[in-house]
């Protein structure tokens, strides 16, 4: 046999123009987000308690209504607790850190403030969770073609007004990176708001 490794031309190198390459970038992050985000509503799907048999004739009516009753009322995280919420809010840091604040984080300053530690702001946490089943709904193909344009209108700007106001959760949480500070705001005291028993 004839030695062809000399005749056998090398292959030629293949450049993608550096223009596509963050296209690539950006279609790749954002895949990445959406297989995150079905891993999560898998294992959300997993770890929801089975739904309960079908009522027949025989079936007694109250154990019914007691095992509907123990199950879940809201898939809202501030109506959830203990693993429930960890397990949820897991989900919504992977959304908040590999969707949202890539693509709408914007630069942080003393008049729009951002905390890296936003989970620890009970109210950044609830406008953002809402904001993150709005997106889960109006992104859907069910949505229709203008679902994502409602989503922005309706929820991402309303919450990123209110989330990054100079006297909204993050106001006492110093924006410069060099000398970070964290501190979650008081709220009134019941008493305050004449809510005392």
């Amino acid at each position: 046999m004839p030695d062809t490794s000399k005749t056998t031309p090398a292959p030629e190198t293949f450049r993608v123009p550096d223009g596509d390459l963050d296209d690539l970038a950006s279609t790749l992050a954002k895949t990445m987000a959406e297989v995150r985000q079905h891993g999560v509503v898998l294992d959300r799907l997993g770890s929801e308690p089975a739904s309960a048999p079908q009522r027949g004739d025989d079936a007694p009516t109250a154990q019914a209504d007691s095992e509907q009753a123990e199950g879940p009322t809201s898939v809202f995280i501030l109506a959830l607790g203990g693993e429930a919420y960890s397990v949820e809010l897991a989900a919504l840091s992977d959304w908040v850190n590999y969707l949202l604040l890539p693509i709408y984080g914007r630069e942080i300053s003393t008049t729009r403030p951002w905390c890296a530690q936003w989970h620890e702001h009970p109210e950044a946490v609830a406008r953002l969770h809402a904001l993150w089943l709005a997106w889960q709904q109006l992104t859907d193909a069910e949505a229709g073609l203008s679902g994502p344009s409602v989503w922005h209108r309706d929820h991402l700007d309303q919450t990123l007004v209110h989330l990054r106001a100079p006297d909204g959760p993050f106001a006492a949480c110093t924006t410069s990176p060099t000398r970070p500070n964290h501190r979650v705001l008081a709220t009134p005291a019941p008493e305050q708001l004449g809510l005392a028993a």
